[in-house]
């Protein structure tokens, strides 16, 4: 039998730091409460070779663990107990409506039914859930989170962490879940679509109210951008990184050959937000998105929120994962380059008590 609770969705207790282990660079950080809010104690960043985190072989894993460790010493973290990320290609998620009941006949009855809702058979998956709460779009029903990961990548990983690191693993989460909770403005009622696009894949997010009602993963990021450029471009990559990061996507830059160079790629990700807008609008009844807010590596390129606004005829707004936290001056200025990458990491650290 699976353990149904082993992913931890629910809330962390004690002292903790995010570790955010990422296809190019590990990210550390650690907060404080501040009040109502919270205040940056600690982070750290550090890059990989983007093979590490995919590879068995003993010299790979040798090279992450040195990574993570040298990461967590740089940022000064003492604590062992860790919160961390499970990429979205590696997990399944979804919001199914079931009929309302109390708390513990609803717990009850997906405990034994949450394997119907998930593409992984139950003894080779850990299955978790969250209840959000009364379905938008049916008084009778009642909306639950339900999140599933295949055991051989978690138990490789907790080996990693606890057995060979050390650590104290105390909460394992999707980072679609820690990204709603570090990007999502408070108090938002409406409907809001998140895009983080990273190397190799985009977090496509659609929230209603403070929960998210939609999560998918697409293989489109910042790898597929310099791919296309590379090729119809004629160039290699390094050149092609380079015109990305100065030129981005603005079709008035470079004569427009960049941007029309990514015209492929750009209709690719335009037909999966139009799919997703068009699944949540169909879904409720006909409630709109408010807005769009971006994250991500490619957040930075020139142009790129421009071209999710053409895409998704939405208002859009480059996101800050450091919005709840209190940060000094000299770290916001050490962090201002970086910024829009520690959104997993600081949502993961924002799990509270």
């Amino acid at each position: 039998m699976y353990n149904i609770n082993s992913m931890k969705l629910g809330k962390t207790v004690g002292n903790f730091f995010a570790l955010d282990i990422g296809t190019t660079a590990i990210r550390v950080v650690e907060l404080s409460h501040s009040g109502h809010g919270w205040t940056l104690a600690h982070y750290a960043t550090r890059p990989i070779e983007a093979r590490l985190t995919e590879s068995t072989a003993d010299k790979d894993r040798q090279a992450l663990r040195q990574a993570i460790m040298a990461t967590i010493n740089e940022s000064g973290v003492k604590t062992k107990n860790v919160a961390i990320g499970i990429p979205s290609d590696k997990m399944f998620a979804s919001v199914v409506e079931v009929p309302t009941a109390s708390n513990a006949e609803l717990n009850a009855s997906i405990k034994y039914q949450a394997e119907n809702y998930v593409p992984m058979r139950a003894d080779e998956a850990k299955i978790d859930w969250a209840i959000i709460g009364q379905s938008p779009s049916d008084k009778d029903k009642t909306e639950v989170l339900i999140a599933s990961v295949l055991n051989t990548f978690t138990e490789g990983r907790l080996d990693m962490l606890e057995n060979e690191m050390g650590l104290n693993v105390v909460a394992i989460e999707p980072d679609s879940l820690a990204l709603v909770r570090a990007l999502l403005p408070d108090q938002v009622t409406d409907g809001r679509l998140i895009v983080n696009m990273e190397d190799s894949a985009t977090d496509i997010i659609v929230t209603l109210g403070s929960a998210p009602r939609l999560i998918r993963s697409i293989p489109i990021g910042m790898n597929a951008l310099i791919r296309s450029a590379r090729q119809n471009l004629n160039i290699d990559v390094a050149q092609a990184r380079q015109l990305l990061l100065k030129f981005g996507l603005d079709p008035n830059a470079a004569n427009g050959q960049l941007y029309t160079a990514e015209k492929s790629v750009l209709d690719q990700l335009e037909v999966e937000l139009v799919k997703s807008l068009k699944f949540f609008v169909n879904k409720y009844n006909g409630l709109k998105i408010g807005s769009c807010l971006v994250s991500g590596y490619t957040s930075i390129l020139p142009g790129f929120d421009s071209v999710i606004a053409n895409k998704t005829n939405l208002p859009v707004q480059i996101a800050t994962p450091w919005q709840h936290v209190v940060v000094s001056p000299a770290d916001q200025t050490k962090l201002a380059p970086i910024s829009a990458q520690f959104a997993v990491a600081v949502g993961l650290a924002e799990r509270s008590e």
